[in-house]
């Protein structure tokens, strides 16, 4: 009889099946599963079948379909709940959104891609999805700029390398160079913006928000169809609103100003 798992491997396991459910297609079959994983087929239903005894996953009754289950939100709820920067940032993001009528999203850096924290749909930029929980490019998108700007140009080639600045369309910026004149841009004028550099047909405006430090810890953006940005005629006006959410929020965080924004130091 082959040995248990060790209780690490176990956990190790289960949370890779956990991330098999997260990622994509909505359900799973149980061998969809077990490719995804890489795990035996028995394995597999083992771990779905405790997990679902847990609340962690449900299975569809007519299908057979897994699916992450409801419990999954009570933990990611206490996350948010309990993020300094979701606290402080969630009633500014939902005012500016139902101001605008436009997307307000809120996220902050995991490693080397940026992190949906929260966002609010306007009228004008419905989404089907729930952002929040998502990963996007650093180098693709306003918010990813504006998290960008708190580090040096040494420091965002160590975390990104040249041949992990993919092209998400003909407009995304592959080259650190323009990167580095795209993220000068934005300190100096305190605010980032993207225009279908991710996806065609749509544009945002974002800017950083700093802690009692001054360090930047996220960034907040108004995003959505190039129709309802209409940047040409309202980027003053939607920068403004995005530098002084942005500010109120980092107000919150303990920030008093300039003077204590932190420089960012050069990596060895």
């Amino acid at each position: 009889m082959a040995a248990e798992p060790s209780g690490n491997q176990s956990v190790e396991r289960a949370l890779t099946v956990l991330r098999a459910l997260s990622g994509g297609r909505t359900e799973l079959r149980v061998s969809d599963v077990a490719k995804a994983t890489e795990l035996g087929l028995s394995t597999t239903s083992r771990l779905l079948a405790t997990l679902e005894s847990m609340g962690f996953v449900d299975r569809d009754p007519v299908s057979g379909l897994y699916r992450l289950g409801l419990d999954m939100i009570s933990f990611g709820g206490a996350v948010l709940n309990s993020h300094p920067v979701h606290r402080e940032a969630r009633q500014t993001a939902q005012d500016l959104a139902a101001d605008l009528g436009l997307g307000v999203n809120v996220a902050v850096r995991r490693r080397d891609r940026l992190f949906y924290l929260l966002n609010f749909e306007g009228r004008q930029a419905p989404r089907p999805f729930v952002l929040a929980g998502q990963y996007n490019p650093l180098h693709a998108t306003g918010l990813g700029k504006a998290l960008l700007s708190g580090l040096t140009g040494e420091q965002r080639r160590a975390l990104l390398p040249a041949a992990a600045l993919h092209a998400y369309t003909h407009r995304t910026v592959t080259i650190h160079d323009r990167l580095d004149e795209e993220i000068a841009n934005a300190l100096a004028r305190g605010y980032a913006t993207e225009v279908e550099e991710l996806a065609l047909g749509r544009a945002c405006v974002a800017a950083p928000i700093r802690d009692g430090s001054g360090v930047v810890v996220a960034a907040l953006s108004v995003s959505g169809p190039l129709s309802a940005i209409d940047l040409p005629a309202r980027e003053a006006a939607l920068a403004r609103a995005v530098i002084e959410a942005a500010d109120s929020i980092s107000i919150g965080l303990g920030y008093l100003g300039p003077a204590q924004v932190a420089v960012p130091e050069a990596v060895a």
